[in-house]
């Protein structure tokens, strides 16, 4: 993984084998920020497991393994009350034949490479915390 940075904007380039949620989060770490957007993100990965929340509150997960075209990435970075870094992903995904997977991202490796742009939000303090019969964390604000 590299990145660059201009002002609050990081963007970042994750390598074949990385998986994106560990990446941005050893990120957080290294740059030492509590709370950014995680604006666009495109490229080429495999093992995507992805899915959606039942209206019981239970992920259900669904595996696409073979590489893939990620073509829109979302979500933000947080951190939790033992404070470690929290992403929270959605994706959408290409196959080879041009069907579409999306989702909430549990997990992403990077197969050729992935292009992801983050806004580091300075002024913000978010924190991730269980929320009562959700496996969902959910986001506060200070």
């Amino acid at each position: 993984m590299e990145h660059t940075r201009s002002g609050s904007d990081i963007l970042v380039r994750i390598d074949p084998g990385e998986e994106i949620h560990a990446a941005l989060q050893e990120l957080a770490d290294h740059l030492g920020f509590d709370a950014a957007a995680i604006t666009s993100g495109i490229g080429r990965t495999r093992n995507n497991q992805y899915g959606y929340m039942n209206e019981e509150g239970v992920y259900k997960k669904r595996l696409l393994a073979n590489p893939s075209e990620l073509v829109s990435l979302s979500g933000n970075i947080a951190r939790t009350e033992s404070g470690d870094p929290f992403t929270h992903i959605h994706c959408c995904w290409s196959d080879d034949d041009n069907n579409v997977h999306a989702g909430h991202m549990f997990q992403a490796t990077v197969h050729v490479v992935a292009e992801i742009h983050i806004r580091v939000m300075e002024q913000a303090s978010m924190m991730r915390c269980p929320l009562d019969g959700l496996e969902l964390l959910g986001l506060e604000f200070d």
